[in-house]
C-alpha cells in the first residue's frame, strides 16, 4: 500500500470515530456541553438584548415621528390657510330661486325680521319675469327715500318739485305730474302689501349705477359718491369672509384687480370687490392705495323756495274760537318790529282728510294794513281728532292727504293769507314715511299757488328723527325749531321749560340738517310754575315698577306768562336769583304743603336766547304766544332781529 492509499485508509477511520460520537443514540452530555454548531447561551442573550434595544428605539423614533407629524398638523391647523370655500348663496342670505343679492354702496342687505303677526320678513330682491326688483323699504331706507308707497290705495308717488310720479301696483304705465308714461316692464310689482319697484325705473329718478352679476345672482347699487379708498390686489389672493388664514374664502382675486377698502385691520384689510364681495384679504396683498373722487351726471330736482328778503320775526296768535280774531288789534297793539302773524286757524275736522277753519277775512285785511303776512296755522290737535291713531289715520292715505291739502290751500287763497305754517305735533315713529310724504306734497301746492310754507318741529332728538328735518329743509320754505317744552305737564320732575343749553343744542343739531337761511328759532313767552310734594307710600306702591317710582315727588304745574310769572314770584314773598346753568331766574318757595319752583322767562333770559340766535344768523325767530309777553321784550327782539 502505498502513501496515498493510507492517507485515504486513516481518513476513512476518522470519520467514523466521529459518526460514532455524534450517534443520538449515545449518552447525555454533561453539563454546559452543547451540541456542534449550537451559540452558546452568552452569545444568545446579548443578541435578544440588542434586538429588545433596537425595537425599544424603533418605537421610540416612530413615536417621535407620530408626535412630530401630530404638531406640524397641529401648527398647519391652526396656522395653516384653509381652502375651505363659502357657500356664497348662504353668505348673500339667498333662499328661493326667484331671489337676487342686493349690495348697496359696499353693504350686503339682508331681510331684517319679521313684519308682525308671524309672517316673514320680505326679501330685498326678486327677480319676476327676468327684471330685477328692489323691495320698496330698501329703496326708501337705503337709495332714495323720496319714493313712497301707499299700502292702503296701491299706488306709489315719487314727488318732484312740480307734482307727484303716479304707478298703480302690477302696471307699466305712469303718470309724471300731467303726463302719461310707460314702459316696457311692469313698475311696482306687489305682494300682498309688499312692493318691489323695478331697478331701472329706480336709477330714472336717482342718482345711482347698478351692474347685475349670477352664480349667484346679485345686483350691485352705488348711490354715495365722493371720496373712497381704492388699492390693486398685489399677487394672487383670496378675499375670506373674515380676517384670517381659516376663514372660508369668498372670492379669488387675480393681480391687478382692483378693489375699494373699507376699513384697515392692521393685518387683514375689509375690502369690496366690483361684483359686490365684501370680505377680508391679507394687507400684504394689496398695493398703491389711494383716495379717489366718484361721480355720475344727474340733474336732481330742484325745490325752488319762497324766501323773504327780510329777517322773521313771527308770533303764534292762539285762535280757540272764531270770537278771538276780534281781539288781534288788541294782541298788536304793543308790538314793535312784528313781521308775521300766525293765528291758529286751520285744524283736521276728522278721519276723512276734511278741515275745519276759524279763518277770518277782515283778521287778514287788519294785520296787512299793520304791515304784517299772516301764515294760518295748520294742526292736528284742538280740533275734530286728537290722537296719534287718527292723525296717521288721515296722512296713510293718498286721497285723504290730498282733500287735506285742497281744502287747506283753497282756504288760504279764499282767506287772502301769505302762507301755511304746519303744527302736527301727534306723529308716531310708525306714521313718519306718511308725515313725510305730506309734508312734501303740500309745500308743491303752496308754491304753486304762491304760499309761504313753514313746518314747527321740537328740538331734534332721538325720538323725532321720523320727522325729518334734512326733506323739510329741501322742500319748505322755513322750518321753525320751538325752543321749548323742555319739560312739560307730563314730566317726572320740575325744570326749566327752555334753558339756555337746551336752545343752544337744538339750533346746533338743526343746523346740521336745516341751512341757517330756512332755520327759525321759536322762543317762549310763558314759563311753568311748579308744585312738588312728597309722593305718600300709597302713591308708591302704585307706581312700583315704572319710570316714575324713581322720583320720590309727586308733582303739577301751570303756563304763566311773563306778567303773571313775575307777580307769582313776588306775592310768595319769594327772591328770584339767577342761575347759571339754566341762564333763567330761578325761585322756590314752601307752601301748601310742598315746594314750589319756578324758572322765569324774562328780558335777562330771552337776551341769552337772542344772542344765540343773532350769533347763528338764522332766518328770524318766533314767539309762542302772543299775549304771554311783557311789552318790553319788543324793544329787546328789535336789537338782535332785523
Amino acid at each position: 500500500m502505498d502513501e496515498r492509499e493510507r492517507k485515504g485508509a486513516r481518513r476513512r477511520r476518522a470519520g467514523t470515530k466521529g459518526a460514532h460520537r455524534r450517534h443520538p443514540d449515545r449518552k447525555a452530555r454533561g453539563a454546559g456541553e452543547q451540541m456542534p454548531g449550537m451559540k452558546s447561551p452568552r452569545k444568545k442573550s446579548r443578541r435578544a438584548k440588542r434586538q429588545r434595544r433596537n425595537m425599544v428605539l424603533r418605537i421610540l423614533i416612530a413615536a417621535a415621528l407620530i408626535i412630530a407629524a401630530a404638531g406640524i398638523a397641529a401648527a398647519w391647523y391652526r396656522y395653516g390657510s384653509s381652502n375651505e370655500r363659502a357657500d356664497l348663496e348662504q353668505y348673500y342670505g339667498l333662499e328661493a330661486g326667484d331671489e337676487f343679492a342686493v349690495v348697496i354702496n359696499n353693504e350686503v342687505v339682508r331681510a331684517e325680521s319679521g313684519i308682525g303677526d308671524g309672517q316673514p320678513a320680505p326679501v330685498p330682491g326678486r327677480i319676476i319675469d327676468g327684471e330685477y326688483y328692489i323691495e320698496y323699504s330698501v329703496v326708501r331706507d337705503r337709495i332714495n327715500k323720496r319714493f313712497y308707497w301707499d299700502p292702503n290705495e296701491r299706488v306709489m308717488l315719487y314727488t318732484l318739485p312740480g307734482g307727484n310720479v303716479t304707478v298703480q301696483a302690477d302696471s307699466s304705465e305712469y303718470t309724471e305730474i300731467s303726463e302719461s308714461k310707460s314702459e316696457e316692464y311692469v313698475i311696482l310689482k306687489t305682494e300682498g302689501s309688499t312692493a318691489y319697484i323695478a331697478l331701472p325705473f329706480i336709477q330714472a329718478y336717482t342718482n345711482m349705477e347698478y351692474s347685475v352679476y349670477d352664480t349667484p345672482n346679485r345686483a350691485v347699487i352705488t348711490s354715495e359718491w365722493g371720496e373712497i379708498e381704492t388699492a390693486l390686489i398685489r399677487h394672487a389672493a383670496q378675499v375670506r369672509y373674515r380676517g384670517g388664514v381659516k376663514s372660508p374664502i369668498l372670492k379669488d382675486v387675480s393681480k391687478s384687480d382692483k378693489v375699494t377698502v373699507l376699513e384697515d385691520e392692521d393685518d387683514w384689510m375689509k375690502v369690496a370687490t366690483e361684483d359686490g364681495i365684501i370680505g377680508y384679504v391679507k394687507t400684504n396683498a394689496l398695493k398703491d392705495r389711494k383716495t379717489e373722487t366718484i361721480s355720475r351726471e344727474f340733474e336732481e330736482p330742484v325745490y325752488t323756495n319762497i324766501s323773504e328778503d327780510y329777517t322773521i320775526n313771527l308770533a303764534w296768535h292762539n285762535v280757540s274760537n272764531a270770537d278771538a280774531n276780534n281781539y288781534v288789534q288788541q294782541m298788536l297793539a304793543q308790538t314793535k318790529g312784528l313781521t308775521t302773524i300766525a293765528p291758529t286757524w286751520f285744524s283736521i275736522a276728522d278721519t276723512e282728510g276734511n278741515m275745519s277753519s276759524l279763518g277770518s277775512a277782515d283778521y287778514v285785511s287788519y294785520a296787512h294794513q299793520s304791515g304784517l303776512e299772516v301764515w294760518a296755522v295748520l294742526r292736528d290737535f284742538h280740533g275734530g281728532i286728537n290722537s296719534y291713531d287718527e292723525t296717521c289715520e288721515v296722512l296713510s292715505y293718498t286721497s285723504k292727504r290730498t282733500r287735506l291739502i285742497d281744502q287747506a290751500v283753497t282756504a288760504a287763497r279764499e282767506l287772502g293769507v301769505d302762507g301755511i305754517n304746519l303744527d302736527f305735533e301727534l306723529i308716531s315713529t310708525q306714521c313718519g314715511e306718511h308725515y313725510v310724504q305730506f309734508v312734501r306734497e303740500l309745500s308743491v301746492s303752496c308754491r304753486q299757488n304762491g304760499l309761504v310754507f313753514s313746518v314747527d318741529n321740537y328740538v331734534p332728538q332721538p325720538y323725532n328723527e321720523h320727522y325729518d328735518l334734512e326733506e323739510q329743509g329741501t322742500v319748505a320754505d322755513y322750518v321753525i325749531i320751538m325752543g321749548y317744552d323742555e319739560h312739560t305737564d307730563s314730566s317726572y320732575e320740575a325744570g326749566s321749560v327752555a334753558s339756555l343749553g337746551y336752545v343752544k343744542q337744538g339750533i346746533e343739531d338743526a343746523l346740521k340738517k336745516v341751512p341757517e337761511t330756512k332755520l327759525i328759532a321759536a322762543v317762549p313767552f310763558y314759563t311753568r310754575l311748579w308744585l312738588e310734594t312728597p309722593k305718600t307710600e300709597e302713591e308708591l306702591a302704585a307706581e312700583a315698577g315704572t319710570e316714575a317710582a324713581s322720583y320720590p315727588d309727586k308733582i303739577s304745574s301751570e303756563a304763566l306768562g311773563m306778567d303773571e310769572a313775575r307777580e307769582a314770584v313776588a306775592n310768595a314773598g319769594a327772591q328770584a336769583q339767577w342761575d347759571e346753568n339754566t341762564s333763567q331766574n330761578y325761585a322756590e318757595w314752601e307752601a301748601d304743603g310742598g315746594t314750589y319752583k319756578i324758572w322765569l322767562e324774562d328780558n335777562q333770559s330771552l337776551e341769552e336766547k337772542l344772542k344765540v340766535i343773532s350769533a347763528n344768523d338764522l332766518a328770524g325767530v318766533a314767539e309762542w304766544r302772543l299775549g304771554w309777553e311783557n311789552a318790553s321784550v319788543w324793544d329787546l327782539i328789535l336789537q338782535y332781529i332785523n
